[in-house]
């Protein structure tokens, strides 16, 4: 027997406030601040930020200690209250060329103009849990000096003997697609298909980079350049006549440098893979410039044989909001369409075993 939840709206009420109270966690134990998050934390925040399209870090912060640290969820959040604000003004292409660079890394070349920084970065460290961390810590980092400017972009070397192909800025007066305001739609072009990268779900592009560096896209990549940093965000007046400089955010560019082709009419030259993500985020912009390069296959005349080649599939199922709000509407009430598929196997199941006993029967009468 089937009973419809009664008390509804008070059994709702009850459940904030038990959501509430597990936040919170151990009232003895100190409340996290916002600032804690922000500083702390900054891998999550980078994360909610960039996939929530909104450069705000306190903001992010504060989604994550409402989301009691799940990320889709304070990426939900983030979204939901970027709906809520004007649109002032459209900034100007950011120029990662002018970037105040704290990293940046060449797989390319062992020696480049600027050198290599290395800055903040996982690579060298023993995957080990530090217990010392346990009694709190104030590191002081040495030889840590000024952000190094207007370092030149690694795969300038290549574009300057033509060996890689050229990106020509689109003209001034071209319409740049937006995600945030228009539904996607196919086919999708590149301006569209690096923003809903740029959105997308990381654990999802990098299944999908992996997938390409195992076979299923024919991908053997060089990271031409990483480099994370501050650029400056200007828009422009045009009561003034000149652009004006806001602020700077954090970004990580990846150019991604891949295997080459060619023609009768042009020489051999390499392809390139983009990826940009807020803070420091190395491994979604690699992520997204693996996939960002699969998904030019038709453009560069490749066969799309693989799942990451597909804009479709890749483009569709990348927003972990809209993935987590499908999957998750399973557990709303269907008491109507279960009761119509129960009443439908039980008929089937009466059906058959009707069947079954007259077969018995007419075996049993001969």
């Amino acid at each position: 027997m089937y009973v419809a939840v009664k008390g509804g709206e008070t059994a709702i009420g009850n459940a904030h406030q038990l959501l509430a109270e597990d936040r919170r966690g151990n009232p003895d134990v100190p409340e996290l601040s916002v600032a804690q998050i922000r500083e702390q934390m900054s891998g999550g925040v980078d994360r909610v930020m960039t996939e929530g399209s909104v450069y705000d870090p306190d903001l992010a912060a504060l989604a994550l200690k409402q989301s009691r640290g799940d990320q889709v969820e304070a990426i939900f959040l983030l979204r939901a209250y970027r709906t809520t604000l004007p649109r002032l003004a459209v900034s100007l292409p950011i120029d990662t060329g002018k970037m105040k660079v704290s990293r940046r890394i060449s797989s390319c070349f062992k020696d480049m103009p600027g050198g290599q920084l290395l800055g903040p970065t996982f690579d060298y460290t023993h995957r080990l849990i530090d217990f010392a961390l346990e009694a709190g810590s104030a590191p002081q980092a040495e030889g840590k000096g000024e952000l190094a400017d207007h370092l030149p972009q690694v795969v300038d070397l290549l574009n300057a003997e033509g060996l890689i192909e050229r990106e020509l800025p689109d003209a001034e007066d071209a319409a740049v697609g937006d995600l945030t305001r228009e539904p996607l739609t196919f086919p999708a072009g590149r301006d569209i298909r690096l923003q809903n990268l740029a959105r997308a779900d990381e654990g999802y592009l990098l299944a999908l980079g992996y997938s390409t560096q195992r076979g299923y896209a024919r991908s053997h990549p060089f990271v031409g350049e990483i480099r994370t940093g501050e650029v400056a965000v200007e828009i422009d007046i045009p009561e003034l006549g000149f652009a004006v400089d806001v602020g700077d955010i954090t970004v990580t560019e990846c150019q991604m440098v891949n295997q080459f082709v060619g023609s009768k009419s042009e020489p051999p030259k390499f392809t390139r893979g983009y990826g940009l993500a807020f803070g420091y985020a190395e491994r979604k912009a690699m992520a997204m410039s693996l996939v960002d390069r699969a998904l030019r296959a038709e453009e560069l005349g490749e066969d799309i044989t693989a799942p990451a080649q597909d804009a479709e599939f890749v483009l569709y199922h990348a927003d972990n909001v809209e993935a987590s709000g499908f999957v998750q509407h399973l557990k709303l009430p269907h008491h109507v369409d279960f009761q119509a598929e129960l009443t439908l196997v039980r008929t089937m199941r009466a059906e058959i075993a009707a069947a079954n006993e007259q077969a018995e029967m007419a075996e049993a009468a001969q």
